[in-house]
């Protein structure tokens, strides 16, 4: 109810405060109230975005590029070049495959037939390298005397198969009261509550 009143009392105090938005019109005078334009700065217009220089076209472009990476370390075998002159492109890139062939594409590209590509696939004649024998010293063996085989296991004795158990007895209906404890009643939970019978260690 205090937070109720708080709040009315600073509603209150801020309705008292405000007053008209706009500019102020000069000394106050009591008449109609007259009201025009806001005579404050005009609109911003951002200015327009320069254009865009266009990118520099050549209609004849040339280049040539290629690379070659042989690691013998890795076995990374490849290599491209690739010429263009105008719109007719030419170039050939190899790759060694896992199967061990080298793939070698030959490809030239033009507007006037496309993109064409002829494979080839040689095999590698890689030099394998022969694993060094390591001599092993070879330490002398004792004799050691035969092991005799073990005897047979006794047969396992076929057992009769267990009687099945009796059906468990119905539940027995109401035959008035269970009989009390000897010892008088227990009136608290049997966990440890209040025990109201005769004192037991």
């Amino acid at each position: 109810m205090l937070m109720l009143k708080i709040l009315f009392v600073a509603v209150f105090l801020a309705l008292c405060e405000c007053g008209v938005v706009g500019p102020y019109p000069g000394p106050l005078h009591y008449g109609p109230l007259h009201y025009g334009p806001y005579p404050g700065p005009g609109p911003h217009v951002a200015p327009a975005p320069k254009p865009a220089a266009p990118e520099p076209y050549d209609p004849a472009p040339k280049y040539s590029f290629g690379y070659d990476i042989q690691d013998g370390y890795t076995g990374d075998l490849k290599s491209q070049h690739e010429t263009r002159h105008g719109d007719v492109v030419k170039g050939s890139y190899s790759v060694v495959d896992p199967d061990g062939t080298k793939r070698t594409v030959d490809y030239t590209a033009d507007p006037h037939n496309g993109f064409n590509a002829v494979v080839r696939k040689e095999p590698l004649a890689y030099k394998a390298h022969a694993p060094v024998p390591v001599p092993v010293p070879v330490e002398p063996v004792a004799h050691v005397a035969p092991v005799p085989p073990a005897p047979p296991l006794p047969p396992v004795p076929k057992l009769a198969p267990a009687p099945a158990p009796a059906p468990a007895p119905l539940p027995a209906l109401y035959h008035g009261y269970a009989p009390y404890p000897a010892e008088g009643p227990h009136y608290g939970p049997h966990y440890g509550g209040p025990h109201y019978g005769p004192y037991h260690k």
